[in-house]
This record gives C-alpha cells, sequence and structure tokens, in this order.
C-alpha cells in the first residue's frame, strides 16, 4: 500500500502507546484481525496461526501438513524458493541445487509453464499434461514406499519466472494429491491480497471450485511490518492440537501487528487497490505488448494485476 502509508503508520504508533505484549497476554486485535481476513478467504480455511515472517509461515505450512498426513514427502515445481529457514531451503529447488542438493523426501515437478515449458500453448491439453507430471511423481514415490504430505507451490511462481498456471491445473494437481493422501498449500506470500487484481488471492485465478488445504501469507500483509500467517481447516489444525504440543509465537499476532494488518485491510479497500492494480497492470501490459510487436528479443508478456513479466529470448523459434 506505499511507503510509510500514513494510515499505517498511525495504526502502529497508536497501539504502542496502548500496549504492545507478547501473545500471552489475549488481546481483542488478534481476534478482530483474525475475523476480518477469514472474509478474504473461503469458508473452510478459518483457523490463522500469526507469525513474523513468510518464512515462518511456510515452515509451520510443512509442519501442519506432516502432522495431519503423517507423510513426510513434500512436491514442489522446479525453481520454487519458499524461504530461507533450512526447512524451506530444502524444498526450494532455487536454493538447494546450489547448496546441498535434493533431499530423497523432495520431489521436483516441471513448472506449468506453456511459453517454454515442457507442455506450450499448442499442446491439446497442457493443463492436464502438467497434472499428469505430478501424478508420475507420486506413483513413482509409492513404488520406493514414500508417502506425499504435502504439494507446496505458490499460487503465481514468482522466482520460477513470474509464471501463470493454467486455469485448471490446480484442481487436477490437487485431485492427485488428496488421492495420496496428502493436502495442497498455495503460498501467497508475493502474491495475495489483492496484487493479482480481479482477486484478492492469486489461487482464486485457477477457478470457484479450487480451495487450498492451506494458505501461508507474508511481505503485504503488514506493508512492511513483520507479520505473516496461516491460514487452514478445523480438521489440518484439530490434527497439530492433538500432538498436545501447542503452537505459541512469542510476537506472531501481538497487538501492534494485529493493527497494523487491520489498517492494510482498510487501505486496501478504501483506496481500492485491487481495481487500482488492474487498471495499472492492464496499462503496463498494453505498453509491454506494443514493445514486444518492436524488439524481436521480447518473446513473452504476461501478467495479471501487477504481478507481470517480461521473458526476454535468444531464438524465437526455441
Amino acid at each position: 500500500v506505499g511507503h510509510c502509508h500514513p494510515d499505517i503508520v498511525k495504526a502502529a504508533h497508536e497501539q504502542n502507546q496502548l500496549l504492545n505484549t507478547n501473545s500471552r497476554y489475549l488481546h481483542d486485535n488478534l481476534v478482530d484481525y483474525a475475523e476480518r481476513l477469514s472474509k478474504t478467504l473461503p469458508e473452510k480455511l478459518c483457523i490463522f496461526y500469526f507469525l513474523n515472517s513468510g518464512s515462518e509461515a511456510n515452515d509451520l505450512a510443512l509442519r501442519l501438513a506432516r502432522q495431519y498426513t503423517n507423510h513426510e514427502d513434500v512436491i514442489v515445481l522446479d525453481h520454487a524458493y519458499h524461504g530461507h529457514l533450512t526447512s524451506l531451503i530444502d524444498i526450494s529447488p532455487y536454493k538447494f541445487r546450489n547448496l546441498e542438493g535434493q533431499k530423497e523426501w523432495v520431489h521436483v515437478a516441471p513448472v506449468p509453464d506453456t511459453y517454454r515449458g515442457l507442455y506450450r500453448e499448442d499442446h491439446e491439453d497442457s493443463v492436464t499434461a502438467y497434472a499428469d507430471e505430478v501424478k508420475n511423481i507420486i506413483e513413482h514415490a509409492h513404488k520406493r514406499g514414500r508417502k506425499i504430505a504435502a504439494f507446496f507451490v505458490e499460487s503465481l511462481p514468482s522466482v520460477g519466472g513470474q509464471i501463470i498456471p493454467p486455469a485448471g491445473y490446480f484442481q487436477k494437481v490437487a485431485q492427485h494429491v488428496h488421492k495420496a493422501g496428502g493436502v495442497f498449500i498455495a503460498d501467497e506470500i508475493q502474491v495475495g491480497f489483492g496484487r493479482v487484481g480481479k482477486h484478492f488471492w492469486a489461487f482464486q485465478l485457477q477457478g470457484e471450485d479450487f480451495i487450498p488445504d492451506i494458505v501461508t501469507m507474508g511481505k503485504p500483509i503488514g506493508n512492511g511490518h513483520p507479520i505473516a500467517c496461516v491460514a487452514t481447516t478445523k480438521e489440518i489444525a484439530e490434527a497439530f492440537a492433538a500432538t498436545g504440543v501447542e503452537y505459541f509465537n512469542t510476537f506472531g499476532g501481538n497487538p501492534v501487528s494485529c493493527a497494523v494488518g487491520l489498517a492494510v485491510l482498510d487501505v486496501i479497500e478504501k483506496e481500492h487497490l485491487q481495481a487500482h492494480a488492474t487498471e495499472v497492470g492492464n496499462f503496463l501490459m498494453k505498453l509491454l505488448q506494443e514493445q514486444q510487436i518492436k524488439h524481436p528479443i521480447i518473446g513473452d508478456v504476461r501478467g495479471c494485476g501487477l504481478f507481470i513479466g517480461v521473458d526476454l529470448i535468444k531464438d524465437q523459434r526455441e
């Protein structure tokens, strides 16, 4: 919502003057913010865990998935990046390929990129073809005696190249993952909170019939203030709580962070920032497409709202 937005600064300042404490002390801001955030999501995503960073959120999502499924393995997309904690480096091909390599419990699926990926725009059914790659990974893992805990994916792969997965891909993948006893985790840390314009969450681009089992949030949730969130279902949360080991985060969901989170939602609504993302994004896409006509080095211009990629190439035929 913009650097030093006065409404955000004011909310943080006013709450700081009243009370900022660790989250063992109950405060209405946490409940108020959870209720407000829940209105942006499908009804079944009704349990919220608050944290301090996107990496913390993704690490917790991994723990939730493993506890709920009693499985270990994770499927991710090639080139993915999900955070800087050790657990997340392990599921980030963008990082682990330059470090210790791929763990045996990590499986890498091809990015559903219809421009330069395995199955392109001219393929008769790229959605099914890419989803079948995940199905094949699951079958191969099962033959090795391994079990899938989660398919972990950014709703729009960002570090992997600003990719827009074809509509219907998530639905088909979710079918395969659920059949294997796993859950679907949508990482919205870079792409959530109205950035795509037409929807508040990027996973909604896949269609109204798709709902992830777990959604993670970070970055724009606090406009730079350290707050993050994991949203999930009652079933997953209850399985997590059944261990008897409570989840606690000293400053996750503290009064100041929640006041900031509420102010961010207010600004997005008051300043019509979703519509703004659509309008400015469409304008930028139009200008970039005009440049594409002039310059052969621009192979593809793709995006939605203010999530836009320009693919630079050496050879049009490849």
